[in-house]
Order: C-alpha cells, then sequence, then structure tokens
C-alpha cells in the first residue's frame, strides 16, 4: 500500500527544536490543520491527550506515535517530526526512550475500518523493524523519508520456518491502531529469531485481521494473548494453554512470551471433547481486584450514552414544554408531548441499571453473562436497592457466571443446551433469588440510608460534600477520578436525590472558563497554540465537556491541577450548600433551566452559573499567579 498517500512531503519535518512532548503535538497538530487534514486544533489535540491516558505512545529506539481518532478529522493522515534534540519525559514503554521521532497519526472516527486506516496499520508494522526505522533517524531531509515511506521491504514469511511449533498470538489496544500491530509485527519478528513459526492475529480499528482458522488453532502448541480491551471470540482458543500480557510487553519481552508459551504447551493436557467458553484457571487470569475494577468501569462506559440519551431527551421535552406554554399537552398522558418525555425517563429510569448489571457481568464472564446481569438489574429496582445494587448484581451474576463455566462446561451434544438453556436460565433464577431474598435486601437498606443521609446534609456537611464532588471532577478532566464522581452522582440522581449531579454539572464549567480567561487577560504567559484553544475552549465548558483543558494540563500537571481544583471545590460546596439539584443528566448550560431548589427558579439558576464563574475566577488568577512563576524556565511560556 502506498502509504504517500496518507501525508505529504509538507508534513514531514527535520532536526525541529521543539524541547517537550506537549510542544511537538501542538507544533504538527498545527501543520495538520494547516495542511485542511483536520477542521479543529483544540477538538483533535483534546482527542490526541485522551488516547494518551489510555497507554504510553512512546515505544524504543527513540520512536513515538502519538495518535487520536477524532471527528475533527477530514481524512486519515500523518505528520512527522524528526527531533534535533531528544525528548526524554516521554512516556514510553521503554523506559530509557528518548524520543527523537514523533508520527502524528490522525483518525476519522467514522474511518475506523476503511482502506486509510489499512495505510496507518501499514506504516507502524513496518516501524517496527528497527533497520527500517534507523534509515528514518539517518535520513539527510523530508524528501529522503518522504521516499522510504514508498520503500517496500522484503517480507519474511513465518511460514518458511522450518518447525514443528506453532504459537499464536492475539494483539489488541484500545484504540486500535499503534500498539495492537506493533506487539504483532514484535511477536512474528520474535519467532523467525527462534526458529518458531508464531502467527498472530490483530483486533484493532480495522476489526479482525488476519483471523485465525480452526485448522491453525487446532495445530497450535498455545496462544499468547496481549490486550488491553476483551479478546472477540475468546472461545475458539479454549483447548489451548495460554499466556495473558499487556499490548505493550511483545515490545520489551517477544522471546520471553513465546518461550513461557512453549514451556507451558508441554505439559498441558486438554479435554478434547471440551467446546466451553473459558480458559483453564492459571496465574496468567486476572486478580479478583483487576477484574473488579474492569467490571465496574465497562459497566459505566455502556450506560453514559444511554445518560446522555435519555437526559437530551428529557431536556428537550421539558424546555418545548416551558418555551411554548404546552404544560396542559404535557399533562396528557397519550400527547407527544409526554410520551417523549417518558422515553427520555425510561432510558433514565427503566433501562440505566439493568445495563449497567448487565455489562459488569459481561466484562467477567463474556455472553453468558449478559441475562443474568440483566435480570439481577431488574431485581435491584424492584427491590429498590438503586445504583448501589445495580453494580452489586453485575458483579455476583458476572462471577456466578464465571463458576458455572468453569464447573458446568458445555460438552459434545449438550453443548447447546448449556449455552443456551443452563446458563441463561439457572443464571438468571439464581441470580434473582440472589439479589431479591438474600443480598438484595441489605443493599436495599443501605442505598436507603444512602438516600435518607444525603437528604440529610445541610450546612458544613453539604460544603463538604460538593467541594469533594467539585475537587474530583476537575482532578483529572475525564479521566478515573472523575469518572468515580460522575458515578456517585448518576447513583444519586437514580436514587432521588439531584443536588451531587447539580453541583458536578456546574463544575464542569470551571476548568474551561479559567483557560479561556487566563488566556484573554495574560496574552503574553501564553504559546500561540494555547491562545487558540483558549479563545473556544468556554463554549466547550457550556457544553458541560472538561477535556478542552488537558492540553494546559498536560504541560505544568501539578500547578494546573492544583488550579483547577481549588476553584471547583468552591464552585461544587456553593450549588451544594444552597440544595440545588438537577434532575436531568448530560444538559450543559441547559441545566439553567432544568434546576430542582425550593428557591425561585431563577435565583436557583443565577447561583448555579454564579458558582461556576466564581470558581472559573478563582481558577483563573491561580493559572495567572503559577504561570507567571515559571514564565523565565517553561519552554512553552510567553509568545
Amino acid at each position: 500500500m502506498d502509504l504517500q498517500k496518507a501525508t505529504s512531503r509538507k508534513l514531514i519535518f527535520v532536526d525541529i527544536m521543539e524541547k517537550s512532548k506537549g510542544g511537538v503535538l501542538e507544533f504538527l497538530t498545527e501543520q495538520l490543520f494547516v495542511a485542511g487534514k483536520i477542521t479543529s486544533k483544540e477538538r483533535f489535540l483534546a482527542d490526541v491527550y485522551a488516547r494518551e491516558k489510555l497507554s504510553p505512545t512512546g515505544f524504543e529506539n527513540g520512536l513515538a506515535i502519538p495518535h487520536g481518532k477524532s471527528d475533527a478529522v477530514k481524512e486519515a493522515s500523518f505528520a512527522i517530526a524528526r527531533l534535533q534534540n531528544p525528548i526524554t519525559e516521554y512516556e514510553s514503554i521503554d523506559p530509557n526512550n528518548q524520543v527523537t521521532l514523533v508520527f502524528l497519526l490522525a483518525i476519522p472516527s467514522n474511518e475506523a475500518g476503511s482502506t486509510h486506516l489499512k495505510l496507518l496499520s501499514e506504516l507502524v508494522t513496518k516501524l517496527s523493524n528497527p533497520d527500517y526505522l534507523k534509515l528514518f533517524m539517518k535520513a539527510k531531509d523530508s524528501e529522503e523519508i518522504y521516499k522510504l515511506l514508498a520503500r517496500q521491504e522484503k517480507n519474511e514469511e513465518p511460514t518458511s520456518i522450518e518447525s514443528n511449533e506453532l504459537i499464536l498470538g492475539v494483539t489488541a489496544c484500545p484504540a486500535g491502531i499503534a500498539h495492537t500491530y506493533m506487539a504483532a509485527e514484535a511477536l512474528e519478528r520474535a519467532g523467525r529469531e527462534l526458529g518458531v513459526k508464531v502467527l498472530v492475529e490483530k483486533q484493532g480499528a480495522n476489526g479482525i485481521e488476519d483471523r485465525h482458522t480452526t485448522r491453525q488453532i487446532s495445530q497450535a502448541k498455545a496462544v499468547i494473548f496481549a490486550n488491553d480491551v476483551a479478546v472477540k471470540n475468546s472461545e475458539r482458543y479454549a483447548k489451548l494453554p495460554h499466556v495473558n500480557t499487556t499490548v505493550a510487553d511483545p515490545l520489551r519481552n517477544a522471546k520471553e512470551l513465546i518461550q513461557e508459551a512453549l514451556d507451558k504447551s508441554k505439559n498441558f493436557q486438554p479435554d478434547n471433547e471440551s467446546v466451553h467458553l473459558d480458559f483453564e484457571e492459571n496465574d496468567g487470569e486476572k486478580s479478583f481486584g483487576m477484574e473488579v475494577k474492569d467490571s465496574v468501569l465497562t459497566g459505566i462506559s455502556y450506560i453514559i450514552p444511554i445518560i446522555i440519551a435519555g437526559g437530551m431527551i428529557t431536556t428537550f421535552a421539558v424546555l418545548i414544554t416551558q418555551i411554548f406554554g404546552l404544560q396542559e399537552v404535557m399533562a396528557e398522558e397519550t400527547s407527544w408531548l409526554f410520551l417523549l418525555k417518558s422515553l427520555g425517563g425510561g432510558l433514565l429510569g427503566q433501562i440505566m441499571i439493568p445495563v449497567l448489571a448487565a455489562f459488569m457481568s459481561y466484562s467477567i464472564a463474556d455472553k453468558p453473562g449478559l441475562a443474568p446481569g440483566f435480570t439481577g438489574g431488574l431485581a435491584a429496582m424492584t427491590i429498590n436497592s438503586g445504583f448501589l445494587g445495580g453494580m452489586l448484581a453485575g458483579l455476583a451474576a458476572g462471577f456466578l457466571m464465571k463458576f458455572m463455566k468453569k464447573h458446568i462446561k458445555a460438552k459434545g451434544a449438550l453443548a447447546g443446551f448449556v449455552s443456551f438453556w443452563v446458563y441463561p436460565v439457572v443464571g438468571s433464577l439464581l441470580i434473582g433469588i440472589l439479589m431479591l431474598f438474600i443480598i438484595g435486601k441489605p443493599v436495599a437498606f443501605i442505598n436507603n440510608g444512602l438516600i435518607n443521609w444525603l437528604d440529610t446534609l445541610q450546612g458544613s456537611n453539604a460544603l463538604l460534600l460538593g467541594a469533594v464532588l467539585g475537587a474530583m471532577v476537575s482532578f483529572d478532566l475525564g479521566g478515573p477520578v472523575n469518572k468515580a464522581a460522575y458515578a456517585f452522582c448518576i447513583g444519586a440522581m437514580s436514587n432521588g436525590n439531584f443536588i451531587p449531579y447539580a453541583a458536578f454539572a456546574s463544575v464542569k464549567m470551571v476548568s474551561a472558563f479559567s483557560v479561556s480567561a487566563a488566556c484573554i487577560i495574560r496574552k503574553d504567559l501564553f504559546t500561540k497554540q494555547e491562545k487558540e484553544i483558549g479563545d473556544q475552549t468556554w463554549l466547550l465548558g457550556l457544553a458541560g465537556i472538561t477535556e478542552g483543558a488537558i492540553p494546559f494540563m498536560m504541560n505544568d500537571p501539578v500547578r494546573v491541577i492544583a488550579s483547577f481544583v481549588a476553584g471547583s471545590a468552591v464552585t461544587g460546596a456553593i450549588v451544594a450548600y444552597f440544595q440545588i439539584g438537577l434532575t436531568v443528566p448530560g444538559a450543559g448550560i441547559f441545566s439553567m433551566g432544568l434546576l430542582d431548589s425550593k428557591m425561585n427558579g431563577l435565583t436557583a439558576a443565577l447561583i448555579w452559573f454564579f458558582a461556576a464563574i466564581l470558581g472559573a475566577a478563582i481558577s483563573t488568577c491561580l493559572l495567572i499567579i503559577t504561570r507567571s512563576q515559571i514564565e523565565e524556565t517553561s519552554p512553552l511560556g510567553g509568545n
């Protein structure tokens, strides 16, 4: 494939002077924008930084491949920068990696499986070859690098290896781009060096590539799973010994992983009749704590679209009612407006918790966990154990089904009966009984106690709760701490307490407002790229999006996070103190018209918005003060 079509000579830069990771990313983003490859530098850069949170994009031998899948990308493309001075602080798989060559990949969100992405997957596969990479490092100018992209490397076919030992591999990373393909190439290259045939299936943004055949699986000695997300169709490898590791590990320890797989295969005795859907227990499985964490994050990720959809549909219905005075129409149970609001409310009140429980269970037990998970979530709603009960139901269903899959295996003629009757029916019945009559009632008692406690929060207690939530929201701008605060607020909302989410929604504007204000008040303290981001970040804040402030946080995390947290804590405390609630999630600035409070609606809206402005003012002052202090030493300070 022609890699040159995804870039141009104008997107290749040799020996540039940028000295920081943030500076390089901003420089290449600017070039992609100038070349017409992206429509918004701010949105694309925010998506790049969001990807950076998942795992390191620095590799080894001076290479880094940051990338972002974004709606701001017009066409799949990449820009290249070779640095005059290496960056030592770039987070990399190899801790000693000093980055001198950066490829910034821009991927359209809606072209995950297109030919464009195949070009990029070929790029990262080629760069896994150290000899090919060295040519980039030694190239005298951008023209020579551009020609290298068209160079066809000799394809070393693993099938040429004279060996009776076949090892399979499966690679999968969250973004499905660089790590997926580079890990695959590392395993196959190590196999050639060891004289072992290694065939790797890539489960990336293109879907499943180089899918293993039934014959290959039957002939294989073992399988290596190098993944940071769930492996699709993992049941195919049930008869094979396996090695579990992260997607980054093969780039450092490919030979050791292959040897470990060979060692496991020596004394492995498979059950020839087994077609069950899980692996044998071994030391390669996730720890209990990791399974619980992954389960909770998986469940939350699946309910976020439902929450946003339900919230915005309800918001639309309420705003239409208020703007056009259609309260009488809304009161009619058969009217279109009532049905529309009921649809949004149904997504939030009836679907959210069962979906949460189902996909938490799915994370632990795969497909057999879905039906019992849904059942457990419905049972949690039936006994009023709320969000907390739904989470417990998801965990209980997941571990119950994992146990059943291990001890009640689908075999021979009974495989279909076990998979499609025993697992869903018996699993659902058991988790239903467990939730309705055993552990569900104590959880409901705890849940009701939490509701009552939240309802009594006033004065200093409310101030403390709001301050803590506010600090969590802006601590990592959409990261795990932010998500924990979000889960708590949604749980409180599902239980009828709307104050925490109102505080959450107000705080989400603080970081964005403060970034814009700081860039306007003291333009001399910020780079051109930062000022361009600041000019528009306030709009993201109005929409309830905190990620626009991520570029500022990445370049000076300690000072910037402290500034955001201070203002956000004040905002959260004010909203909670005045007992202002919000009945609809995900509404952004439209939340002002949907607030729930004992005071006048206009007064509540003004306090809610003023809290965000005051918090932003505090964060703005701190941003300016801290930036002024480091202006002389920071590579990003000044113009």
